[in-house]
């Protein structure tokens, strides 16, 4: 799963998601990618389950690039407890993704081959999604 190895701090504030993009928003690596056209969070989960997709679709051969990466910290806490007491333990990684970002790219497959795979790991994301092709 894609998650940091160490992390300097478990507890971080939320921020807040830019409503675009400026960094990430065009194919740098392959000929076909998955474009975010909402901002979220995108748990780590969520993000092995889309590429787990393309994968199986793919059968042999192509190559694929996560242009994201799960790195900030959430916390949760037991749902019974009440208000006050501070921040939970660390629960799980998410990724921002701002509008406008490339979420996956792949190579090395057909067009055809490939709009079915990331219209399939679109799927698996909680935000709406575009096919792009270079």
């Amino acid at each position: 799963m894609l998650q940091p190895r160490r992390i300097k701090h478990p507890k971080v504030h939320k921020g807040k998601l830019k409503r675009a993009a400026t960094r990430g928003t065009y194919l740098a690596f392959g000929s076909y990618g998955l474009k975010a056209m909402e901002s979220s969070w995108l748990k780590t989960n969520q993000l092995e389950a889309a590429r787990r997709s393309i994968i199986r679709i793919f059968q042999k051969g192509g190559k694929i690039w996560i242009r994201v990466f799960s790195d900030k910290p959430r916390t949760a806490r037991s749902p019974e407890l009440g208000m006050g007491g501070g921040a939970g333990a660390l629960s799980h990684f998410v990724a921002p993704v701002e509008a406008g970002r490339i979420i996956f790219e792949i190579d090395g497959v057909d067009e055809e081959t490939a709009k079915k795979a990331l219209i399939l790991a679109g799927h698996k994301l909680p935000i709406k999604t575009k096919f792009v092709k270079r």
